[in-house]
């Protein structure tokens, strides 16, 4: 067993520990062990630091230090006074100004044309979304209200749920981890509830799309968890139950994004009725976004966007994007530098050699063995 995995199976069973002392009132005890666990986490965080879990063990170190300074408030007194009521009574008419503030009035404006490519992800959404949305007459055995977007980063999985909430015109409600949890015990599957509740009251008037993004940090399985997770789970569970029902023409739809669908449980993802793979852009969509994102620069004549093209595979939408404002930034801070610009100056024309060096310094995000991983577990859940 590797030092890594040493210190990472110590921390599950510090929080393991902490968790059963709490559950058994013992709080001064499990206070000691949410600090093990903390300890043992940041350790890795720091003996690691390119880890890919990083991210996940800060997560739950910030969960235990919540937790420890809820029990330390209950262990020092545990009578409540007016003081702990008034804080406690304004927190809750926070968490629901919060709730409010997820409500996009303006979703991104992004519409079908301006995604390019991404055909099959496009036809599938407007078949469960769009279409049920203009004409619920035609469809009396009811249709999917539970969408997954799943696939590599920066390919597109944003852009098509704010495009169909500009279709339909829908109520746009953005929700991920941060604004669901709460420091307040039970706090987090309230906002849950409370997501859901305004989303079917604004359904009355339109649609209403729930989209959560990182689906995976608030429905993932994973080792290192306190109680309160579970619980946020079976709320989305339950709300999620409650909108999927044939029998309710509401619309209400949640859309979730991962990238990462292999950690999320199987009961959550059965509720996702539709399954889309959002996959990286083939020649033709790399050369489209190419076309795209340089329509409004200055190209010199050998320019060759398909030769760009060709030298991207593995890159996705967002890499292109940053390869063409990195060339914007580089031919700019030519002029600037020079000392001779004015509001009359212009940049000189952009030439292949300068997406070149950019190229030169850049690698695929996207590798082989990651797209055989969201291709194996497409073939496993699909749902097209």
């Amino acid at each position: 067993m590797s030092a890594l995995e040493e210190l990472e199976k110590i921390a599950v069973r510090h929080a393991q520990e902490a968790v059963t002392l709490d559950r058994q009132g013992k709080k001064e005890q499990a206070i000691a062990a949410y600090k093990r666990a903390i300890d043992c986490l940041l350790k890795l965080v720091h003996a690691y630091p390119n880890h890919n879990l990083n991210r996940f063990f800060i997560q739950r170190a910030q969960t235990y230090r919540m937790r420890i300074r809820l029990l330390q408030d209950i262990w020092v007194d545990s009578r409540t006074s007016e003081e702990d009521v008034t804080d406690y009574g304004t927190e809750q008419r926070s968490q629901k100004d919060q709730i409010e503030e997820l409500i996009l009035r303006d979703p991104p404006d992004v519409h079908w044309d301006e995604i390019v490519g991404l055909e099959d992800a496009k036809r599938a959404i407007k078949q469960t979304v769009v279409y049920p949305s203009l004409r619920p007459d035609l469809f009396p055995l009811g249709w999917p209200r539970g969408i997954l977007l799943f696939g590599p980063p920066g390919c597109g999985k944003t852009l098509l749920a704010a495009a169909v909430a500009n279709e339909i015109k829908a109520t746009f409600i953005s929700v991920d981890a941060a604004s669901i949890m709460s420091k307040w015990l039970g706090e987090a599957e309230r906002n849950v509830a409370r997501v859901f509740k305004a989303a079917r009251e604004r359904a009355k008037n339109m649609p209403s799309i729930i989209f959560i993004d990182e689906v995976d940090s608030l429905m993932g399985m994973h080792r290192l968890e306190v109680g309160g997770e579970t619980r946020v789970r079976n709320q989305f569970l339950k709300e999620m139950d409650g909108i999927i029902d044939k029998k309710k023409p509401i619309h209400v739809y949640v859309i979730g994004s991962t990238n990462k669908p292999w950690t999320l449980d199987a009961p959550f993802i059965r509720r996702f009725q539709k399954r889309i793979y959002v996959p990286p852009p083939g020649f033709q969509e790399r050369l489209g976004i190419f076309k795209l994102y340089t329509r409004c620069l200055r190209l010199s004549s050998d320019v060759n966007l398909e030769e760009l093209a060709r030298l991207t595979e593995g890159f996705s939408g967002s890499d292109i994007l940053d390869v063409c404002q990195s060339v914007q930034l580089k031919v700019n801070s030519e002029l600037f530098e020079s000392g001779e610009i004015s509001k009359s100056s212009l940049p000189r024309e952009i030439v292949m050699r300068d997406f070149l060096e950019v190229l030169e310094k850049r690698k695929p995000s996207i590798s082989k063995a990651a797209l055989e991983a969201y291709e194996e577990w497409f073939s496993r859940f699909k749902a097209l």
